[in-house]
């Protein structure tokens, strides 16, 4: 039996178990970056959705994400998004940050959609607290489940996608290219100009890029 088979028919086995037959997948993209937002999905797919090729986003090429992601949308798959902006990061930690995010993704898919899912699988070894007893940890959960592959490639394709269109606004840091993440060319960039508001100040490239800046801004006044 292939990979998406396999890890469908544990989506299957756990939705026969739990109240009202639905469960979702939760997975996050961007934790790793130094600038943009991190963006969750979460996502239901149906029973008989037919996926092959679906699994971790990271170990996918661009090209195999975009077909992935228009498949998962025209299957009929019930899926939110959002993004949890670099503020919230510094304000919070990007742990609970995206924690916070994945609540409210689970929230927003069921307030949108009326209804509500029985179990919640979560990519990681963490539950959000607000999911409560529904919420079940999957670590390399984008192996074992494929609605959380499914959530893993909506929210990069997402992801990039916005980067890209920030990349307009902020051409010298190459976010069509790294969409944040700690490249050479993004942390040189950052060395060069500083950083911008996309940036995360609470990670330490950012802060130590942002330093001489501030100490220029004192010296003068």
């Amino acid at each position: 039996m292939s990979g998406p088979d396999r890890r469908h028919r544990l989506d299957r086995r756990l939705a026969r178990r739990v109240e009202g037959g639905l469960v979702a997948g939760v997975d996050e993209a961007g934790r790793g970056c130094l600038a943009g937002p991190v963006v969750v999905a979460a996502v239901v797919l149906p029973a008989d959705a037919d996926l092959p090729g679906v699994r971790d986003s990271k170990l996918m090429t661009p090209d195999a994400r975009e077909d992935a992601y228009a498949r998962i949308r025209a299957c009929g798959a019930r899926f939110a998004a959002l993004a949890v902006s670099p503020r919230e990061v510094d304000r919070l930690n990007v742990l609970h940050a995206s924690e916070r995010g994945m609540e409210r993704a689970v929230e927003r898919l069921e307030r949108r959609r009326r209804f509500r899912a029985g179990a919640v699988l979560v990519d990681g070894h963490r539950v959000p607290a607000a999911l409560g007893g529904r919420g079940v940890p999957l670590v390399k959960g984008d192996d074992r489940s494929l609605c959380i592959a499914a959530a893993s490639v909506l929210a990069k394709v997402l992801r990039d996608r916005l980067m890209r269109a920030w990349s307009r606004r902020y051409p010298v840091y190459g976010f069509e290219r790294h969409v944040g993440y700690p490249t050479p060319q993004h942390l040189d960039a950052l060395r060069r100009h500083g950083p911008c508001p996309l940036h995360r100040f609470s990670f330490a490239p950012v802060a130590a890029a942002a330093q001489p800046r501030l100490d220029g801004d004192l010296a003068a006044e």
